[in-house]
């Protein structure tokens, strides 16, 4: 199995590819050429292979699925998360509640965000013109939702592996990147039911599923995360994601192409 990244996010999350590599035999590819004639060599590179797809690079992903790669996660998996309206429809066609989201500018205050970022970057407060933010970037925007903490499930196919409440120190954004304080959650049976339906639409191998705590102890959907990093896993629990990783790779090998019958 060949593991795909970036080099520069290759390099940041070095200790987590070496993990992998304790539990499963992976080569690790790292590959930044995305154009058309850099996509081609890729297939080149990975024909026949399963590929651990750890980039956010929706197009190239459908490219190598359409020509007969296996990704995990699926193409379709990379293109929702990584587009947060195309994440807000997907919650609003499952029926769940979610952060209400709109192409157009709301009253002040709101929150902006492009609508391809990720780990807290490119979100700004808005209180007044001044704080427009000056991007090229699609933008979305979102009404300022009072909430006690961010909580991101982490699920390997349809298991819930186990899920962090973020709480943020000095920053709005509930970030462990951004210096946030983690701590483990326990997911209401509530919770449990939408992460899983979200999961199961999704056909998904490894994500983050985020969601804000409201006071009332409600949920409201945020964000997906494809690829989600496991740092503030690890923090707060004791089982090896790389291991629990290794595993489901093992059981979508065995059962390939019916990628269903590693999810009962």
């Amino acid at each position: 199995m060949i593991v795909l990244y970036e080099s520069a996010a290759a390099q940041h999350n070095q200790g987590f590819i070496d993990e992998l590599k304790r539990y499963c035999s992976i080569e690790l590819l790292t590959w930044d050429d995305w154009s058309e004639d850099g996509v081609e060599q890729l297939i080149q590179r990975v024909h026949g292979q399963s590929v651990f797809y750890r980039v956010r690079q929706p197009h190239a992903a459908r490219f190598l699925e359409d020509r007969g790669v296996r990704l995990i996660n699926r193409a379709e998996v990379n293109r929702i998360a990584n587009d947060k309206w195309q994440s807000y429809q997907f919650f609003q066609v499952l029926g769940l509640p979610a952060i209400p989201t709109y192409r157009s500018a709301l009253p002040y205050p709101y929150i902006a965000k492009s609508a391809d970022g990720h780990g807290g970057a490119e979100v700004w407060p808005v209180e007044s013109p001044e704080d427009v933010p000056a991007v090229e970037s699609l933008l979305l925007y979102q009404p300022v939702v009072p909430h006690i903490a961010d909580v991101r499930a982490y699920v390997i196919g349809k298991n819930i592996v186990g899920a962090v409440k973020r709480s943020a120190t000095s920053s709005f954004k509930a970030n462990y990147s951004l210096g946030a304080s983690v701590e483990r959650f326990e997911l209401t049976a509530a919770q449990r039911n939408d992460v899983e339906k979200i999961a199961t639409a999704l056909n998904s191998d490894y994500i983050g599923i985020d969601f804000l705590l409201l006071e009332d102890g409600r949920h409201v959907f945020n964000e997906l995360e494809d690829p989600v990093g496991a740092r503030s896993f690890y923090q707060t629990h004791d089982d090896n994601i790389a291991e629990l990783l290794a595993q489901h790779f093992t059981n979508l090998e065995q059962n390939y192409p019916f990628r269903d019958s590693d999810r009962n």
